[in-house]
């Protein structure tokens, strides 16, 4: 049994694809993962391929377009099948000599995660494994995330790593630290308590100029065209002041003031979770900016909750529409009907919002 505590190394891998932007996203997984590797004095050590603010990249401002920006592209071949595509097919992230500098300064580390997120990605994550491989070439690499939950056995099969992770990693995690290195790990947290764990690790970055929150996990409905069941079975919520202390956090030491709500239910039951937090937010005058990429459910905003948002700094509203042809949705959906999202737009117009900052997803 290994006494010491292993030396992790924490990886987010390339994007290869046609189009790729920073819309707010952070490997929100991996970086939870990494928090929790270090509360437990785990040594670690983290890339991200995707850095805007690589020491070696141009210099950029982290706080621009409330913390959004382009990924450094290098144009690549095409994959086969995709030939006749008339776009640019590239990579999106840092040049392979950064990764290649950084991982050389390493030391060996006993274990290597790497993250996933869309399905079609893989291409970059085989890359990134690749040249992982070229440095330590022994060390144990295990795959994690959404494209891994899903894919499972295309992941198997195509890219090499050594396990894979289905599912939510965070309870899985240190049973495979003790597989892999020897080290048994005395838990300091209730793992099933997501309010128990320590805020991801968005210090690791070298800059930000946005972070993500999430005050709860998975989703209770269970729409045809959502994996969120799937990826995240168990509904659980953090306590609004949980919530609140993390912006607080990291509104203080990293100075940040756009927030993005990476929750698939960030309205449901309102009046005992979201409203009692923004409430907070109003009091205290946090001045802080929300945002929400992952949707908001739109049977769910009537007036109060419109008029609570607008007050408590909510600027970019998506809206889960996914279609308009409603005599057709259900068997998609039962979320919503044409006359909530009547409703709940006049609602976002009597708050003050402005057409401009609303928007609804479509399904194509």
């Amino acid at each position: 049994m290994k006494s010491k505590p292993p030396k992790i190394l924490l990886i987010n891998p390339w994007i290869y694809d046609f189009a790729a932007y920073d819309f707010w996203a952070k490997p929100l997984g991996l970086l939870t993962i990494a928090s929790l590797l270090r509360f437990h004095e785990h040594e670690i050590y983290y890339i991200d391929c995707l850095d805007r603010f690589h020491p070696k990249a141009r210099k950029t401002d982290p706080y621009k377009r409330w913390g959004r920006g382009p990924y450094l592209k290098t144009p690549v071949k095409k994959p086969k099948g995709l030939e006749n595509i008339p776009r640019t097919y590239s990579r999106y992230g840092i040049k392979p000599q950064w990764l290649k500098s950084d991982l050389s300064k390493l030391p060996e580390p006993d274990l290597i995660l790497v993250t996933s997120l869309m399905t079609y990605w893989y291409p970059g994550i085989k890359e990134t494994i690749k040249v992982i491989r070229e440095f330590f070439p022994y060390v144990p690499i295990i795959l994690g995330g959404v494209y891994a939950t899903l894919c499972e056995e295309h992941a198997k099969k195509k890219l090499g790593a050594d396990h894979i992770i289905t599912g939510l990693a965070v309870s899985a995690i240190f049973d495979l630290i003790e597989d892999y290195t020897g080290f048994k790990t005395d838990l300091r947290c209730d793992l099933d308590n997501i309010n128990h764990r320590p805020y991801p690790a968005f210090d690791m970055q070298h800059k930000t100029g946005y972070v993500p929150i999430l005050t709860g996990t998975g989703c209770p409905f269970a729409c045809a065209y959502c994996a969120s069941s799937f990826l995240n079975p168990v509904h659980m919520r953090r306590s609004p002041e949980n919530v609140f202390n993390e912006i607080v956090h990291w509104r203080k030491n990293l100075n940040i003031k756009d927030f993005a709500f990476y929750d698939d239910a960030l309205l449901l039951k309102a009046k005992s979770h979201i409203i009692p937090l923004l409430e907070m937010l109003i009091k205290e005058n946090i001045n802080v900016r929300f945002h929400t990429p992952n949707a908001l459910h739109i049977s769910k905003i009537d007036d109060l909750l419109a008029s609570t948002m607008k007050k408590a700094g909510f600027v970019t509203i998506r809206l889960g529409l996914e279609t308009a042809v409603f005599e057709e949705r259900f068997s998609m959906d039962k979320k919503v009907t044409e006359e909530e999202v009547v409703k709940c737009v006049q609602s976002l117009l009597n708050a003050g919002f402005k057409r401009e900052e609303v928007g609804a997803y479509l399904l194509a």
